[in-house]
């Protein structure tokens, strides 16, 4: 029995050019192991520009294979969400059973589960194997406890985000801040940027926490109470560069970074580079990382890197008995304010998806996208 695949596909050279390239996958031609998928919906958000940007140099464009490529210019940005199995040939994946985790932004793939468990299993393919992990599990629904599905969206939105937030989190901790005064977040209003901050807000002995971010979005990121001063990128005379500063950068605007490492000099401990969703087409992204990350005292933060640490010194079960409790706190919090949009089709979201590529895209919003 075949199905018929759409499959949403960037030019690797340039976001903003995209395409839906459509095929069949054959459920008759399975693999002994191997199950097929629906994709139920999946989240897009400026963490997923980062994917884009830093495809090659990080390897986001290996996870799946487009179609029609022959070329190698197109990939496909992966995102997180939802599927459902709709055929299986593997003894251990029944039919209908729903899974979350890391798919393209497609209606169907093909996955190899190994190493299953009652709540998990591992993507095998062959093309997967030298990638972080994290990106290659899946969890399975059934087995899991207290599973809410009205939490799906956020779910889809903040998990990968505030995964982030908690390892950036943990690291800063782990270091007592550098015995830095303040933690400087550039794009505040950024889902990770707010994970991190209400982490931060929950610590007893912390520095003072700043938000920086643009103008029209500064009643929204103060209304959140998570940051104790917020500065528009307009006033950055305004942040305290008399004292010991760490920055954690979401956005990577290397003019906004230049002047705070300009005005901040000796006191900027460390700048942490997270995300770039602040981007133009004439730039790669192994440019604009490249130029970040040669700033002295500045890394690039890989979450995935600090993920693997954290389950070597705790155990699976104490990462997650950990990762748990910070995620259910932030996704009680998101609910507050987070609006969620949901598109219907990949022709529906291009739209939506230039819009955020651009920038041009509510704080407050959230844009969930069914297949």
């Amino acid at each position: 029995m075949s199905s018929e695949i759409n499959e949403l596909q960037t030019s690797k050279n340039d976001l903003t050019q995209t395409r839906i390239e459509s095929g069949t996958l054959d459920s008759s031609n399975l693999e002994k192991g191997e199950i097929l998928v629906n994709i139920e919906r999946f989240a897009f958000t400026a963490n997923n520009i980062t994917y884009g940007l830093a495809g090659d140099m990080m390897g986001y464009w290996k996870f799946f294979p487009s179609l029609n490529n022959s070329q190698d210019e197109w990939g496909c940005i992966p995102m997180w969400g939802f599927a459902k199995v709709i055929h299986s040939n593997n003894e251990n994946i029944k039919i209908n059973e729903r899974l979350f985790g890391y798919f393209p932004a497609s209606n169907s793939i093909i996955l190899n589960p190994i190493k299953v468990n009652d709540q998990s299993f591992t993507d095998g393919k062959d093309h997967r194997k030298e990638l972080p992990p994290v990106y290659n599990n899946y969890i399975r629904l059934s087995g899991e406890e207290n599973y809410d599905s009205t939490m799906d969206n956020l779910r889809a939105l903040l998990f990968p985000l505030h995964i982030t937030s908690f390892c950036l989190c943990d690291a800063l901790q782990n270091e007592s801040y550098l015995g830095a005064s303040q933690v400087i977040i550039v794009s505040a209003s950024s889902k990770t940027g707010i994970g991190l901050a209400q982490g931060l807000k929950d610590e007893d002995e912390k520095p003072k926490i700043i938000g920086l971010t643009a103008s029209k979005n500064i009643d929204f990121v103060e209304s959140l109470g998570c940051y104790d001063e917020v500065i528009s990128y307009n006033q950055l005379k305004k942040v305290n560069s008399e004292i010991k500063s760490v920055m954690v950068d979401m956005a990577g605007n290397r003019e906004i970074l230049g002047t705070l490492h300009d005005s901040l000099k000796d006191n900027m401990l460390k700048c942490i580079t997270v995300g770039m969703t602040h981007w133009d087409s004439e730039t790669t992204a192994e440019d604009a990382l490249g130029q970040l990350m040669i700033r002295d005292r500045t890394e690039f933060f890989f979450a995935p890197d600090h993920i693997q640490k954290r389950i070597s010194d705790w155990g699976s079960d104490g990462y997650n008995q950990r990762t748990s409790t910070f995620m259910n706190t932030r996704a009680k919090q998101s609910i507050e304010w987070m609006n969620i949009k949901e598109i219907s089709g990949l022709h529906e979201f291009l739209k939506t998806y230039d819009e955020v590529i651009r920038g041009h895209i509510n704080p407050d919003e959230g844009i969930i996208v069914i297949p």
